[in-house]
């Protein structure tokens, strides 16, 4: 019997042979193939049809429509249960020990970061990446040669971009915790999820005040993680927020955050990325926890579906740090999408990002039991796998992951 799926990808051409169709186009209208042929991949991968009606609207809105590129509000529908307990049942001791030591790290973004620090994107003194995260030197074969002055704006142009997208799922993390908060079972987790929503604020607040006032550029949200944040929040299962909030977008962000911390020389935005890290760390673990006890007791069917929408979501994650925003804005019509594609995918610096993202957050679906036998393969294909044994987030506090990077 086959799915949807793969009886739609028996009538299109294999992959190669639809990439080389598009070499005969003009360069922009070749882009903008690659583009839609990307979404086409996309949704082949998605081989479960509940996941694919899941995610089908916000799709539609992030990768087709493009909805955060336009710069306005976008209105997402929520429609999920608000749980009220009468009882204020305190039967989650693990989950009580985590909201009193969210309360006692509190920290207040306005005082406690050094925002009269100077702060000049173009320092090379004080880089805000380091100057060979990217290497462009593939693009020297298209005649693309950036000189000192120009290499420099290129690198605050990506570092800018990814603290966009931080800034941007900072956001979404907020809306998801408000309504995990409201949605969740049991009284110790609904107080720990309103310690989370402070700290979302305020995650919000310095990521923002730091772009405004000492980058002053903001990036769109990227497509991929548009769809992420507005499937998850228009989802009404609560444990799937959970699981798409707590496990996937926070997990993958502390390892992001985590790199940039390693990496950038610039004071201010150190401590920044320190203090937030410590939060992250924290939000992760009540995900997990959260989450253990509830997908033990789920159907076979219930579970295989939140591990295949993990999946896809990891997948989408891992796209998401192509940076085409930034590609966009300096190379299209001079340079292939596929080759920059490539150059992001190949770069030492890129490799490391995504494998600081990945580090934690496939231990972390293991300790769920939501990488099976029937995703495994995709992992593998993605080349994930390789952090199949490591420590989940669960094992490892803010502060030891903090002294994990210093001593890296």
């Amino acid at each position: 019997m086959y799915s949807p799926q793969s009886l739609l990808a028996r009538q299109i051409p294999p992959l190669f042979l639809r990439r080389s169709l598009t070499d005969r186009l003009p360069p922009r209208m070749r882009d903008r193939a690659d583009r839609w042929l990307e979404i086409v991949d996309l949704l082949l991968e998605i081989r479960d049809p509940r996941v694919l009606r899941a995610m089908a609207p916000a799709g539609l809105n992030g990768l087709v429509l493009r909805a955060g590129d336009r710069g306005a509000p976008t209105s997402v529908r929520a429609t999920h249960p608000v749980r009220f307990d009468w009882a204020y049942s305190r039967d989650q001791p693990e989950l009580a020990r985590l909201y009193e030591r969210g309360k006692l790290a509190q920290w207040n973004g306005a005082t406690d970061l050094a925002w009269s620090t100077s702060v000049d994107p173009l320092d090379p003194e004080k880089p805000l990446i380091p100057r060979d995260f990217l290497d462009l030197a593939p693009l020297a074969k298209l005649g693309i040669r950036l000189d000192v002055a120009e290499k420099r704006r290129f690198d605050a142009s990506l570092a800018a971009w990814m603290l966009s997208q931080f800034l941007h799922g900072e956001q979404g993390a907020l809306f998801a915790a408000a309504q995990i908060t409201e949605s969740v079972p049991g009284f110790d987790a609904k107080l720990y999820g309103a310690s989370q929503v402070v700290d979302e604020a305020r995650h919000v607040e310095v990521f923002h005040r730091y772009m405004h006032t000492k980058l002053g550029k903001l990036y769109t949200i990227n497509d991929n993680l548009h769809v992420v944040i507005e499937s998850l929040t228009s989802d009404a299962r609560w444990d799937m927020k959970f699981l798409g909030m707590q496990i996937m977008v926070e997990g993958l962000a502390l390892g992001a955050f985590g790199t940039l911390y390693k990496n950038t020389r610039e004071p201010l935005l150190k401590s920044l990325l320190r203090m937030v890290i410590l939060d992250e760390a924290r939000h992760v673990h009540y995900g997990i926890v959260g989450l253990r006890a509830h997908l033990a007791q789920l159907s076979d069917r219930e579970r295989h579906e939140r591990e295949e929408w993990a999946c896809e979501v990891a997948m989408l994650m891992r796209n998401r740090f192509l940076a085409y925003e930034v590609f966009e804005e300096w190379f299209e019509g001079r340079v292939p999408r596929a080759t920059w594609r490539q150059l992001v995918t190949d770069s030492a610096g890129m490799k490391d990002f995504r494998r600081t993202m990945f580090k934690r957050l496939v231990p972390n679906l293991r300790a769920l039991g939501l990488i099976g036998p029937r995703v495994r393969s995709r992992y593998a294909e993605a080349g994930l796998m390789v952090f199949y044994e490591g420590g989940a987030s669960s094992e490892l506090g803010g502060a030891e992951l903090v002294a994990e990077l210093d001593a890296a």
